[in-house]
């Protein structure tokens, strides 16, 4: 049996030697133990995302054109459905000669207030021509008055005949008679005047409710232009399309999925375990390697940090006070924005699988203290 010195000395002792030691510092590089923790935290728990817009009708309708295929690029305003729209221009012909009655009865109110006004004026003409007819008629009555008296004393010494007494009575009768004509006279002028008044009064308030038809009528007509310009289902950004889900001559209705348009803008979202967020920080530099693009590298940095873990947006929250309690690492979700002006970044896709390191080392987190100020965490 060989001695321990000769173990030594054998060759293959050493190549032994060296495997496990190779194999030791391979699972502590792997664990991120000592000596080989650094700043880096890494997840493969980690995907492109982008804001999917799902496109969807406002009106109902058939489709009578599909604009567009699958995966095309689309710009912001461009056309993608056409829904058949008759019904639709025939209620914006319906709303406008609704417009067109309302207003050619406002221009009719118009008119009848003129003629009001008009009425008032002869009325207010009326009323200062009876005026003048009873001052008139009540001068006549004093002068006849005074005639009278003047006359009864004189037939009665006999200076003045009985005749011409009796005529002097007639005359201040007819002058009484005249003077309730033109009182009778004012009273009717001044009523025919309340009339024309109260007639412009009802011209007026009928013309306020004509008025407000002729601006429900407009609301009416902007409705069904809208309606209108709702059938032709317009791309609400630049970017693509995806699968072109909607068939010539489908009935669709308000809220049917159509199609999704995807941007150009894309981010990752990475969900670290959370024991690896202790030193992660906004503004932090993170590595990307992306699977769809070879092992494609792109560089990025750390945008945001979830306010709170998966768990707590989940429907079912968790409920650990029953039972036995086995403890497992939540995850945070970082948003990781991608570095501009990398050509492999254009080929980007929500969705694919993404590696991502995170250098903690770039940046420093802050943590509060009890006293309100914050002391950051190295």
């Amino acid at each position: 049996m060989p001695t321990a010195p000769k173990l030594l000395r054998s060759r293959g002792t050493w190549i032994v030697l060296a495997a496990t030691l190779v194999c030791l510092a391979m699972v502590l590089y792997a664990w991120r133990l000592p000596p080989f923790h650094t700043g880096t935290e890494s997840t493969e728990n980690a995907y492109v995302r982008g804001m999917v817009t799902i496109v969807a009708p406002k009106v109902d309708g058939y489709v009578a054109e599909v604009a567009v295929q699958d995966y095309m690029a689309v710009t912001a305003g461009q056309v993608l459905v056409r829904l058949d729209d008759r019904i639709y221009r025939q209620r914006l012909d319906q709303a406008q000669s609704a417009l067109a009655a309302q207003e050619a009865n406002l221009a009719n109110t118009m008119q009848a207030r003129l003629a009001r006004q008009a009425a008032i004026g002869n009325s207010q003409a009326q009323v200062a021509g009876a005026d003048a007819q009873l001052v008139n008629a009540r001068a006549q009555l004093t002068r006849a008055q005074a005639d009278f008296r003047r006359a009864t004393p004189l037939a009665q010494d006999g200076s003045l005949s009985q005749r011409e007494r009796d005529q002097t009575e007639a005359a201040l009768h007819q002058a009484e008679a005249a003077v309730k004509l033109a009182e009778a006279s004012v009273r009717q002028a001044r009523a025919g005047q309340s009339v024309a008044t109260q007639d412009l009064q009802s011209v007026v308030v009928n013309r306020r409710a004509v008025e407000a038809a002729v601006e429900s009528s407009r609301a009416a007509v902007r409705l069904a232009e809208i309606d209108l310009e709702n059938t032709q289902i317009r791309a609400p950004r630049d970017g693509h399309v995806g699968e072109v889900g909607v068939k010539l001559g489908q009935y669709v209705t308000p809220g049917t999925q159509l199609v999704a348009v995807v941007p150009q803008q894309v981010w990752v979202v990475a969900n670290f375990k959370e024991a690896q967020t202790a030193r992660m920080a906004p503004g932090q530099v993170a590595h990307l390697n992306v699977d769809a693009l070879g092992g494609a590298r792109l560089n990025g940095r750390v945008e945001r940090i979830s306010p709170a873990t998966g768990s707590e947006f989940s429907v079912i929250k968790q409920d650990n006070a029953t039972g036995n309690f086995t403890k497992i690492p939540q995850r945070l979700s970082v948003r990781i924005a991608v570095d501009p002006d990398q050509a492999p970044a254009s080929r980007l896709r929500p969705g694919m699988s993404v590696v991502v390191s995170v250098d903690t080392r770039s940046g420093h987190a802050v943590a509060p203290r009890g006293d309100g100020t914050e002391v950051g965490l190295r």
